[in-house]
């Protein structure tokens, strides 16, 4: 079956949507800051705003995005602070014209300041707690965070789809297949000890919302298996001394609830090298999407191009470098 394109979501399909299921919409619509999927925040008529996520189609199969659900649930349930989806109908998961969506509570809140010691021990509590439930069971229809899915795939696509320049194609190969081997490298050394297991996956800023009562996890869209530091490492920014002294006061909350293990300080620069290969490609992807040749303009550019070469090779120089010391 044909699915329809993200153009024909219109606001009377979103407010329809929702009205099919009984949720009456007062016609305010205000869209939220996603590209992957679509959503909104949907007035209703006599309650609180409603979120609705409606799901890129074809990117994930039904029982890939009911596992979604599945694991947010389990995490609600044990009071860890997501916001899972709603269950309408005995579902959580509906179709309406072709768009598959989900429906979740509002849930305000502001980024986090991950510089601050409090803020790190906090959200390593509730990372620990994450990772306990996720490593109960495996995921068996979502992927698993890879160097093949997420570097030789993903570069595979940007070279053969001419998205390099001319001029820079030769070097930005070159330069790629150096950080793929790279990565590879920290792999070894990290050694057969790291565990896969289920991740928020995307753990930034921008999916944490913090509130005077702590943070709750939103967007779990990327959830998939792979190494507990992945969902660590996006907390730490600056130079080695200060990612240490991060990454350490994250650990003091998060080994209340999972033990962590020290090889995965290994993975850190390969996974970061890891991001930036899939985030291009990502972006080339999709470009076929109006929406993201108005949100990045400046994507496959010359100096983008340039400016992605010269990051590559400051993360082949990391990862030839010790892993962080825990002080």
């Amino acid at each position: 079956m044909t699915t329809p394109a993200f153009s024909l979501l219109t606001p009377d399909c979103v407010m329809n949507a929702l009205d099919s299921f009984g949720y009456h919409c007062d016609g305010h619509l205000l869209a939220l800051n996603s590209y992957e999927n679509r959503v909104y925040q949907v007035g209703m008529e006599e309650d609180l705003p409603l979120i609705v996520k409606f799901y890129r189609p074809g990117r994930w199969t039904d029982e890939a995005i009911l596992e979604e659900h599945t694991f947010m649930q389990e995490l609600a349930d044990r009071e860890i602070p997501v916001v899972p989806a709603l269950i309408v109908d005995g579902k959580t998961l509906h179709s309406f014209e072709g768009f598959r969506f989900a429906v979740f509570t509002r849930h305000g809140g502001r980024p986090p300041e991950f510089e601050g010691r409090n803020t790190l021990e906090w959200m390593g509590r509730f990372l620990g707690r994450i990772h306990a439930i996720g490593a109960i069971k495996p995921f068996q229809h979502r992927p698993t965070l890879d160097i093949a899915s997420f570097g030789d795939e993903p570069l595979h696509f940007l070279l053969s789809n001419s998205f390099i320049p001319a001029d820079l194609d030769a070097a930005y190969r070159s330069v790629a297949e150096q950080a793929l081997s790279g990565v590879r490298y920290c792999f070894e050394r990290a050694g057969s000890s790291v565990k896969a297991l289920r991740l928020h996956g995307d753990c930034y800023a921008g999916n944490v919302l913090w509130t005077d009562n702590g943070p709750h996890f939103v967007d779990f869209d990327d959830s998939r298996m792979g190494p507990a530091i992945q969902d660590l490492w996006m907390l730490l920014s600056g130079d080695h001394a200060d990612m240490a002294r991060q990454l350490n006061d994250a650990l003091v909350g998060y080994e209340d609830f999972y033990d962590f293990d020290l090889h995965e300080l290994h993975l850190i620069e390969a996974l970061r090298t890891l991001r930036l290969i899939h985030y291009s490609a990502w972006l080339a992807q999709r470009w076929d999407d109006l929406a993201f040749k108005q949100a990045f303009p400046w994507f496959n550019t010359q100096r983008y191009w340039q400016e992605r070469i010269l990051e590559l090779r400051e993360q082949i120089a990391l990862m030839s470098e010790p892993p962080l010391r825990l002080v």
